[in-house]
């Protein structure tokens, strides 16, 4: 199977690390680690010691050509570079498999592309890109691969049989939306609120941000479930996010929430993926991560005070991007 991976940050490198493994044939399309990859490989350090793997390597995806899968490991803010970067490396019988944050990103794909190809995979995996090509693995790894408004078909099992042989947990839903609700409803909380801080509690009860005050450091999950209000509001967004899965007929069983918080006590200090962009200057995911659950909980009919109040902050704070290695920590 020939795979690119779009995308080539830690999720990206990790995964695209692993199918290598698994003896597929894998070209990483890369920018500013374009050098040291191509030289060196990519790093992964893990607890047990570190793996290198020597990917294929290009700068454009002329260079790789059509595949049999596409990984795309972009951030969801880059995804006006699907028109861009993906078509040199489609052909009639690609698949493209998207391991984006948030709702919205199968749909995209599928109005570029045809809903026939498109998959989605949800990514429970702590990992940080700590240097060019050099990512480090801390916890988890499952992934769930799931069909675009569809039952999973015998390829995407087959998938699923690859990502095993790479040493990836992998399992196969057959109700993708459900997956991605149940996701959420980790990240909406740990992701946002762990940005939220920067702004300090009154702040998110305000659902505002004055422009005058200065930032304080994000929390890290540690943090987040180490005080009484933080780790309310972690519990109240959870709660809102189940509740707006169940009016929109997903499955979830309400102790997800409990299940989630125990498995982040577990962990220990972890930064989550947006508070890293927040602090690296980057732009927020805001709208796949956040403001899209929002608008469909509003549509279900379901009050979603926190996350609402939560979504105003972000704005607020990706307004006031931090310069690369800004103020929080």
């Amino acid at each position: 199977m020939k795979i690119a991976i779009v995308g080539c940050g830690a999720l990206g490198s990790y995964y695209g690390a692993a199918l290598l493994g698994a003896g597929a044939e894998v070209h990483f399309l890369l920018r500013s680690d374009l050098a040291v990859v191509r030289r060196e490989g990519v790093r992964i350090l893990t607890a047990e010691g570190e793996i290198r793997r020597h990917p294929q390597t290009a700068a454009t995806p002329e260079e790789i050509g059509v595949c049999d899968l596409v990984v795309i490991a972009l951030k969801t803010t880059a995804n006006d570079q699907f028109r861009v970067l993906l078509p040199p490396l489609i052909g009639p019988a690609t698949r493209l498999l998207t391991l984006q944050n948030g709702l919205g990103n199968e749909a995209a794909l599928a109005a570029q592309f045809g809903a026939e190809r498109v998959l989605g995979g949800l990514c429970f995996v702590c990992l940080n890109r700590i240097a060019p090509g050099v990512i480090h693995h801390l916890a988890h790894g499952l992934i769930v691969l799931g069909e675009f408004g569809r039952p999973a078909t015998p390829a995407t099992h087959d998938l699923a049989a690859l990502f095993r042989r790479g040493g990836i947990p992998c399992r196969v839903t057959e109700n993708l939306a459900a997956a991605h609700w149940e996701k959420l409803v980790w990240n909406i909380p740990f992701n946002g609120l762990g940005v939220a801080g920067a702004a300090g509690y009154p702040a998110l009860e305000a659902g505002r941000v004055d422009p005058a005050a200065p930032l304080i450091p994000c929390l890290a999950t540690d943090a987040l479930l180490g005080d009484a209000r933080w780790e309310a509001a972690v519990r109240a967004l959870m709660h809102e996010v189940l509740a707006a899965a169940q009016a929109l007929g997903l499955p979830l069983d309400a102790g997800i929430a409990e299940n989630q918080i125990t498995r982040t006590r577990e962990m220990g200090r972890y930064l989550a993926s947006t508070l890293l962009d927040f602090q690296n200057g980057r732009p927020l995911e805001l709208e796949s991560l956040f403001r899209e659950p929002w608008r469909q909980a509003q549509a279900a009919g379901v009050p979603t005070p926190w996350l609402t109040r939560l979504c105003g902050v972000l704005g607020d704070l990706d307004s006031r991007r931090l310069p690369a290695g800004g103020a929080s920590s």
